[in-house]
């Protein structure tokens, strides 16, 4: 075949992308976006709480529709020439369900329970859980959690899943398995969704599940049921083996072939997290920093194992053989909230304006309002007098995870205004990305270079200068919109058998970068006196909230 195309589709926290890609060239012929129905209503979400629930026809819907409309924009004959499909997806946003792999939440006897939905990864429900995790794996003649960091985290798989059986004694009889979201996507492209034969994601397994080819697999039942009886057995109705994502999960079935036009000779490759396949689009290479910016971050590392793999990472999300391309120990730090913290404040401003003067004033404000505060904090000074903020607002992933945590602001009077509050809340999301670099170089793994991805990291030259600034390192943004929708169609193209390796499809498909911020050094010696202030407020904020196991 002459010219190729592969599907990559990306499941993001408010909307699915897909894009048809040339696999020879990397040309995109085929863009759409699709918004989640029942998410942008609010539905099945209890901000307060914490409770952040995906209703699993949102994805359905969503993977029809982006699919359909991205290749109506592509000439006829595309759809002929299709090869592959792969999917990423957040995560970990695990979902119980059934023996045939329904979501519990799709079922008549649990219909619409937001306990059978899938957990979104920013669901902090299960903090107590976590907390038990870690104290029992740290106590145990095995600590399962020496491969993620030391910490579990309540975003992740185990702590979710026994969260919900805890609270939810009606979907017990039903939550046959687990499942992840890029699992369950791919392998309802198959066609076959039976959780004890599907191939499992190695990147959301190692990372977010406990999976490790020491452990033989996950952790022991005698360890999940010592963690709480509910779990008892659980261990052999999951998964033993995973796979990377350059390899098959098998092929299109006959009813989405039918759904999207396609053939059913086209390969379906194994999902893997947005971060990681995000990071191969963006042309990821050993020892590149990879920065996903978005709502959260999600910060991916790749070493050579014979480098690397000895060493033991304190405080991340993870270190995976082949979670990022085979043979590459992939490493996963991240923030909890980035852009997140943006969107508080705006809404903060904007939430009365919606009450007092009503929609459309509102609207029209928080359009122009982030843009706004971005123009006047960069005509700012930078002193070390400013307002300092801690980025914690969705509590603190890395280093060292503690959902416990809550942002802070220090240093108002009655002349701090709206600009200068932003302005601080900018440049905490830059420490919290700086505390992460100096843990990977005290551990021992050197960042050579810094790759920036994402909506903010497109939309906002004062957030990237800011990040430069503050890391003292040049940051190169990738040219590509949707890099991990890329990243996902090079996966697809290596699953397919097209190119060789990944590294073979980042060359042929790689869109190269369009900007680079460099570090001014006028700022560069400030930044490093008020990073040791957000150190110092950072320990005592800590020091005076509840602690992890």
């Amino acid at each position: 075949m002459t010219n190729p195309y592969v599907i990559g589709v990306d499941f993001g926290s408010d909307s699915v992308r897909a894009l048809v890609i040339n696999a020879l060239t990397g040309e995109t012929v085929g863009t759409h976006v699709h918004e989640y129905t029942r998410w942008k209503q609010g539905l099945y979400c209890d901000p307060e709480a914490a409770q952040f629930r995906q209703h699993p026809l949102d994805y359905l819907e969503g993977l029809e529709v982006s699919i359909v409309g991205a290749l109506a924009q592509a000439p006829d004959e595309v759809k002929q020439q299709v090869v592959g499909i792969s999917v990423d997806t957040t995560g970990s946003t695990p979902c119980a369900v059934d023996e045939t792999g329904l979501p519990l939440a799709l079922r008549p006897d649990c219909l619409d329970n937001p306990n059978g939905m899938f957990i979104l990864w920013k669901d902090h429900t299960a903090n107590a859980e976590a907390s038990e995790i870690n104290e029992l794996a740290h106590h145990w003649d095995v600590d399962y959690t020496k491969y993620v960091g030391g910490i579990y985290s309540s975003e992740w798989f185990w702590a979710k899943l026994l969260h919900q059986l805890r609270v939810d004694a009606s979907i017990r009889p039903h939550a046959f398995s687990w499942i992840e979201h890029c699992d369950w996507i791919s392998a309802v492209l198959t066609g076959n969704t039976n959780p004890l034969t599907l191939h499992r994601s190695r990147c959301a397994a190692g990372h977010k599940a406990l999976w490790h080819s020491e452990f033989d697999g996950l952790p022991s039942n005698e360890f999940l049921t010592k963690l709480d009886p509910l779990l008892d057995g659980l261990r052999d109705r999951l998964f033993t083996e995973t796979y990377t994502a350059d390899q098959p999960m098998g092929n299109l079935s006959a009813e989405w072939a039918d759904k999207l036009g396609l053939s059913t000779d086209v390969v379906v490759g194994i999902g893997a997290f947005d971060a990681h396949m995000g990071a191969v689009g963006a042309q990821i290479e050993p020892y590149a920093f990879v920065r996903i910016i978005g709502t959260s971050t999600c910060d991916i590392l790749m070493a050579p194992n014979q480098e690397i793999g000895h060493r033991l990472i304190r405080g991340i999300c993870g270190q995976v053989d082949g979670s990022v391309a085979p043979g590459m120990l992939g490493l996963e730090a991240g923030q909890s909230a980035f852009g997140d913290v943006y969107a508080w404040f705006a809404q903060l401003i904007a939430g009365p304006v919606r009450e007092l003067l009503g929609n459309e004033a509102a609207d029209k404000l928080s359009q122009q309002l982030i843009p706004h505060l971005s123009d006047k904090a960069a005509q700012l000074p930078v002193t070390e007098q400013d307002v300092l903020a801690l980025d914690w607002i969705n509590g603190r992933r890395t280093p060292d995870a503690n959902h416990m945590l809550k942002a802070a602001l220090t240093g108002l009077n009655l002349g701090t205004d709206a600009p200068k509050v932003f302005k601080a809340l900018v440049e905490a999301t830059a420490f919290g990305s700086r505390s992460i670099v100096e843990r990977f170089i005290e551990e021992g793994v050197p960042i050579k270079k810094v790759i920036a991805i994402g909506g903010v990291a497109k939309k906002s030259a004062f957030v990237m200068q800011t990040l430069a600034d503050v890391l003292n390192k040049p940051i190169q943004v990738a040219t590509a919109d949707q890099a991990c929708a890329l990243g996902a169609a090079m996966c697809a193209s290596v699953a397919a058998g097209f190119h060789p390796t990944l590294e073979a499809a980042q060359q042929a498909m790689g869109s190269g970068f369009d900007a680079e911020y460099t570090p001014r050094p006028d700022k560069v010696a400030i930044y490093d006196s008020l990073y040791k202030k957000y150190l110092e407020l950072g320990a005592f904020v800590e020091q005076h909230t509840a602690q992890p196991g």
